[in-house]
């Protein structure tokens, strides 16, 4: 027999989809995965809440993206102007204030690139294959939770699901 086994748990709604993960969680039992026919809000913060998640990644991809475009600025801006020496009646060769727009432009530009990749890296992004227990009416009309537990602790989990609600569950191997 495996180590392992999946329980594929159908919800009719939402608010019965995110009772089950907090009773989930309540449980200690944080090895899930809900699915869901449009982006839901109450199903994305009982997840986030159950597994305890903080701020995006996301945030310092932007961070190292802009810091990285401004230095690449400025090293492009200064860079060039010592690269060509043009002496304009005596004033410096590398003047700062010109320069500002192009630090601030490349600063955006790299700072947006970097957080869309970093986007689609912390997102796993694309998944070229389903996720494992997905069935095709969770994207249809019903929620789906899909459990992984050792199959000692599979009937606590059928019960926990049972209190909940759920439509149907379905046994799988992992």
């Amino acid at each position: 027999m495996s180590d392992e086994i999946e329980l594929v748990a159908t919800f009719g709604d939402e608010h019965g989809c995110a009772h089950a993960i907090e009773a989930l969680h309540a449980a200690g039992i944080h090895s899930f995965q809900a699915f869901a026919p449009f982006p839901s809000e109450v199903i994305l913060e009982a997840t986030a809440e159950a597994r305890h998640l903080g701020r995006s990644y996301v945030r310092w991809f932007v961070l190292l993206g802009g810091i990285t475009g401004f230095i690449g600025a400025v090293i492009l801006t200064i860079g060039t102007s010592y690269e060509w020496n043009l002496n304009t009646g005596g004033k410096a060769i590398a003047s700062i204030p010109p320069f500002i727009v192009i630090m601030f432009e490349l600063m955006i530009l790299i700072g947006g690139i970097s957080g869309v990749i970093g986007f689609f890296l912390t997102n796993r992004m694309p998944a070229f294959e389903s996720a494992p227990g997905y069935r095709s009416r969770f994207g249809a009309d019903k929620f789906g939770l899909v459990v992984h537990c050792p199959p000692a602790e599979s009937g606590k989990v059928e019960a926990i699901l049972h209190d909940v609600g759920v439509e149907d569950i379905q046994r799988e191997a992992a």
